[in-house]
């Protein structure tokens, strides 16, 4: 089931795929995949190199930054410079897409690309509450 939440035109996040959601995720017009879940968080969710192969399937890049409690400023810099890189929209994903937009959201005021409100907004139009992590 895919629950991909757009925050910007760039940059969407997500809980928890399945490689089933990859093709979707093509369909939708992505073109690559951040694994932002390390594995054996839960003993049920799929590999990353599952995910990695589904993504190779569809023609998909696929990256693995994965980030356990609070992201390393190393994570912050790696997120931004793939999103950066990727020459089209990037889905990134995590347990709950959290991680994911709070790795992103630092990096991009770290860059300097966006104010605090802005990404404060970004995020809530995603469903994330980003007021406590951008103060």
């Amino acid at each position: 089931m895919t629950d991909f939440r757009r925050v910007t035109d760039q940059f969407s996040v997500s809980p928890q795929i399945a490689p089933a959601d990859v093709a979707a995720a093509a369909a939708q017009g992505f073109v690559l995949i951040v694994n932002n879940r390390p594995d054996g968080e839960d003993p049920a969710q799929p590999s990353g190199a599952e995910i990695e192969a589904a993504a190779k399937a569809a023609g998909l890049g696929y990256v693995a930054i994965p980030v356990r409690g609070g992201p390393t400023a190393e994570q912050v810099a790696a997120l931004r410079e793939t999103v950066e890189a990727a020459d089209g929209p990037v889905l990134a994903f995590c347990r709950s897409g959290t991680r994911c937009i709070v790795t992103w959201s630092l990096g991009q005021a770290q860059a300097g690309a966006r104010s605090r409100q802005e990404l404060i907004d970004l995020g809530a139009q995603a469903g994330y509450d980003l007021s406590g992590v951008l103060a």
